[in-house]
């Protein structure tokens, strides 16, 4: 693939043994840590993480269905999580939500990305939606997607308490989220190509929205106390 030519791996700079070797050894060094330095729940969850991308996305569903990212996606939704349960020791609602926010942002946000390199995906085999859809299939589903994360990011507001600074930054970045997708939607209706129809704006933008959006659930409880 074009857009990871230049990584250690496909240039050979990194061994695919020494590759494994290092990251096993990451891996089972975080879980170790966690669980000797913060607690077994996080511990666990993190090896489940880690298990899912590595085995489930990677070795099975990245090649195997396009809905790959979907399911596989949920790998990178634990971190939430993963972080409540070394603060508090147990899991509750508010993680749970912000562990649905990245699920349901996953699929937007990788198949816009996968919609401009729809080439380098097909070449190496990966049945990406892009790849397997046409342009305007993709862009309603990623409208479908992006409308249940902001609806789920509005659930945080009531079950967590919130102040005012969550629910607005989550309200404003969502809509204009949705605008990005409705507008992606009218650009493959009317036959824009993979360049032109700029799924990369989208892209980028998804990024923001979850930076602000997590830097805004930080935030407001801190504005609560003061």
């Amino acid at each position: 693939m074009r857009r990871t030519r230049t990584r250690a791996l496909p240039r050979h700079r990194v061994s695919r043994q020494a590759a494994a070797v290092y990251g096993t050894v990451l891996g089972i060094g975080s879980v170790l840590l966690l669980g000797f330095a913060v607690n077994w729940l996080s511990a666990w969850l993190a090896l489940l993480a880690n298990a899912l991308y590595v085995f489930v996305y990677t070795m099975w569903l990245k090649r195997l269905t396009s809905q790959n990212i979907i399911w596989g996606g949920i790998a990178g939704c634990f971190p939430p999580l993963i972080g409540w349960t070394a603060v508090t020791g147990s899991i509750a609602w508010p993680p749970l939500i912000l562990f649905m926010i990245v699920f349901f942002w996953t699929p937007p946000h990788t198949w816009a990305l996968a919609w401009r390199y729809r080439q380098d995906y097909e070449a190496g085999g990966v049945p990406m939606l892009p790849v397997v859809a046409t342009r305007p299939a993709v862009a309603w589903r990623i409208l479908v997607y992006t409308v249940l994360t902001v609806a789920t990011s509005l659930l945080l507001w009531p079950v967590a308490h919130t102040g005012w600074l969550y629910p607005v930054v989550a309200g404003v970045c969502g809509a204009w989220f949705i605008v990005e997708a409705v507008m992606l939607l009218n650009r493959a209706r009317a036959g824009a190509d993979d360049t032109s129809a700029k799924p990369m704006r989208l892209f980028h933008w998804s990024n923001t929205y979850l930076a602000l959006v997590f830097a805004a659930a930080a935030l407001d409880p801190w504005l609560l106390r003061r």
